[in-house]
């Protein structure tokens, strides 16, 4: 079983659109798919028109089965879905109380391992121990950054971060998103190589209202607009990472 993170430090970059749509597109090749929402918001169990709300709330963490029994089907064939619930907000508190405090979300995820081929995991933002968590159990982290001059400085703390801190071994796959190419300084980075981006994924996401139309569709984009330009460029970044992973 994999373990894809959409994560970022920074919030408003695309975490959800990227989680929700790359996890549609890998059922839909036929691999069995989780998506855990894990953002107490819910943005994502919204999108699938799941309610977000998980019986036992953020104690889901403290055991392994208890995440195999909050899962919902969703629409799609071979996607399903752990719910958000709003008291993932108090995550880091009942982490903080429990042995072994950084591999908690690890172990869960072990639970599902004969359930699952991949798992993607939709990641609030910040660098908290539940984001510890996420980086012991995941086996790469998927960044969306939109290409302006503070996303790129969180983008280095983060690789700072894992470099002192992280597990060895996780792999950290950035990707320009948001990407409005009318505005000079996004033209600026693309056109403009730097070392300062190890990994740097090729394919770039577009700031479009496509995107912003899966809140009223309530689906992923995909499903609605796969001949868009963002619908073509999520196919895209999805081959990318499975080749830059190893993965089918």
């Amino acid at each position: 079983m994999s373990i894809l993170a959409s994560y970022n430090i920074k919030g408003g970059v695309g975490k959800t659109a990227t989680a929700v749509n790359l996890a549609y597109l890998c059922a839909r090749e036929g691999a069995r798919t989780l998506l855990w929402d894990l953002d107490p918001q819910g943005a994502a169990s919204f999108y699938f028109r799941v309610e977000a709300e998980v019986k036992g709330g953020v104690k889901i963490i403290e055991k392994a089965g208890r995440a195999a029994k909050r899962i919902k089907a969703t629409d799609f064939e071979g996607l399903d879905l752990i719910p958000a619930d709003f008291s993932y907000r108090m995550m880091d508190i009942v982490l903080d109380n429990a042995k072994r405090s950084r591999e908690r979300l690890e172990g869960v995820m072990k639970g599902l391992a004969k359930e699952y081929d991949v798992v993607f995991l939709d990641c609030p933002p910040g660098i908290t121990l539940l984001s510890e968590n996420i980086f012991h159990a995941s086996d790469a982290l998927i960044v969306p950054t939109i290409p302006t001059t503070l996303s790129l400085r969180t983008l280095n703390q983060l690789f700072e971060f894992q470099r002192e801190n992280g597990p060895q071994g996780l792999e950290i796959l950035p990707f320009y998103s948001m990407v409005d190419r009318r505005k000079h300084l996004h033209r600026l980075i693309l056109e403009t190589p730097t070392k300062a981006l190890p990994g740097i994924l090729g394919t770039h996401i577009p700031y479009a209202a496509d995107v912003e139309k899966m809140g009223v569709r309530r689906q992923p984009l995909p499903v609605y607009a796969a001949a868009s330009t963002p619908g073509r460029a999520y196919d895209a970044l999805w081959r990318e990472i499975k080749e830059r992973l190893g993965l089918g």
